[in-house]
């Protein structure tokens, strides 16, 4: 399985890092990094996130917690295409 990160959910991983970073910065390398290697797993499992049953194929869009952070995929042939990337508490996109 090949890992592949939307635009957005570049920008998402950024706009996290930064909003952490200024309160405690080695926080925000922690949860940055716990993210990336949770997100690393999918290449094993790629379906051990749970469904989104708002999706047109929960089985194909899913959603991969990670302590307080949510990650949304999809899963398409040999790929995880990263969607989005968000804290519980934020509106979900």
């Amino acid at each position: 399985m090949k890992i592949r990160y939307t635009p957005e959910a570049i920008d998402d991983l950024i706009r996290l890092r930064e909003f952490i970073e200024e309160e405690n910065p080695q926080a925000a390398q922690r949860v940055a990094q716990t993210i990336k290697k949770k997100i690393k797993q999918l290449k094993t499992f790629p379906l051990i996130g749970l469904g989104v049953e708002e999706a047109p194929d929960p089985e194909m869009i899913r959603d991969l917690i990670t302590g307080n952070y949510i990650v949304r995929y999809f899963v398409y042939s040999n790929e995880v295409h990263i969607l989005r990337i968000w804290h519980h508490k934020e509106r979900r996109l």
